[in-house]
């Protein structure tokens, strides 16, 4: 497949890539959208029109969509509650959800818990917030999402990927030692093999699945490692520029039917077997492990056996 370019790049925002889209009639959610990069994601969406829906798992996304609300002149905007690591609470939302859904930004992260935390079903923590808990609530609005006649899925993944592929023998560090960021980095490559899996389970269903990375930004994921984003400043963003690719593969005309790939600043990542060594390359570049499809396959059968 040829790779896919656009005319924008790292350094556009999200409400750049967006311009002169109307999305009028199309409703969102964005997980995570209280803060950060969720938070502009959601604001370009709603500044388009959309009704958007912006979650959070500590009670600040009524006070995101009023700010959305009240930036963007869209009144449809509304806050809900959600934790990625209560069963419950996921099925509460699903269950509350009516109607179609044109956009499902899975969007909400941990990053590098110091200490092995687990959810009362045993899931190590990152996995089941940044994955696990996405996979549960795309399965649970796949029907809201066939109603929407060409739904789109972004699953935001990390450049940290690179690091670590799922380590199917061990996921939930039962018997290897935990590592803070190699939890986070395994977590991340099965939020992209997640887009590969729905990619192929649901073409049927005109719903396309895709994985983003955002790039290095300073916002509140990076409070267990003192803000250090690890990548020299010029490669770093503002939420703005963060958003971008998440609102293009959520929006854009020139990805329509655009289903099960990965992209970064913009445009399709490269993919590598190897782990590359130059800051610039490991940010434009997709690791093989985490858009393989067996790989994809096997992931999204172990989660299925985890959530029964």
């Amino acid at each position: 497949m040829e790779r896919i370019v656009t005319p924008y790049g790292r350094h556009s925002t999200a409400a750049e890539v967006v311009a002169g889209t109307d999305l009028s009639g199309r409703r969102a959610v964005v997980t995570g959208g209280a803060s950060g990069i969720g938070l502009e994601t959601a604001r370009a969406l709603a500044g388009a029109g959309a009704q958007v829906t912006v979650t959070a798992q500590d009670g600040n996304a009524d006070e995101a969509a009023y700010d959305i609300a009240t930036s963007t002149g869209n009144p449809e905007v509304r806050g809900a509650a959600l934790e990625l690591t209560d069963v419950s609470s996921i099925r509460a939302f699903v269950d509350a959800w009516a109607g179609p859904l044109h956009i499902l930004v899975n969007n909400a992260g941990v990053m590098a818990v110091p200490e092995l935390r687990r959810t009362p079903e045993g899931w190590e923590v990152q996995f089941a917030v940044n994955h696990l808990g996405h996979y549960l609530l795309a399965v649970g609005l796949r029907d809201a999402l066939t109603r929407a006649g060409g739904a789109r899925i972004v699953s935001v993944s990390s450049s940290a990927h690179h690091l670590s592929p799922v380590v199917f023998e061990d996921i939930h560090y039962l018997h290897r030692e935990y590592h803070p960021r190699l939890a986070y980095a395994q977590a991340k490559t099965a939020v992209a093999l997640f887009a590969v899996g729905a990619a192929s389970r649901w073409a049927d269903r005109a719903i396309t699945a895709n994985a983003v990375n955002p790039g290095a930004i300073a916002t509140g994921l990076q409070q267990y490692i003192g803000g250090d984003l690890g990548v020299p400043a010029d490669l770093q963003k503002s939420p703005q520029q963060g958003a971008a690719t998440s609102v293009l593969v959520a929006t854009s005309p020139l990805l329509d039917g655009v289903t099960g790939r990965y992209f970064n600043d913009c445009a399709e990542a490269t993919p590598v077997t190897v782990l590359p060594t130059d800051d610039a390359d490991l940010a434009s570049s997709v690791s093989y492990h985490a858009v393989d499809p067996e790989q994809a396959d096997r992931l999204w059968r172990a989660c299925a056996e985890m959530v029964g």
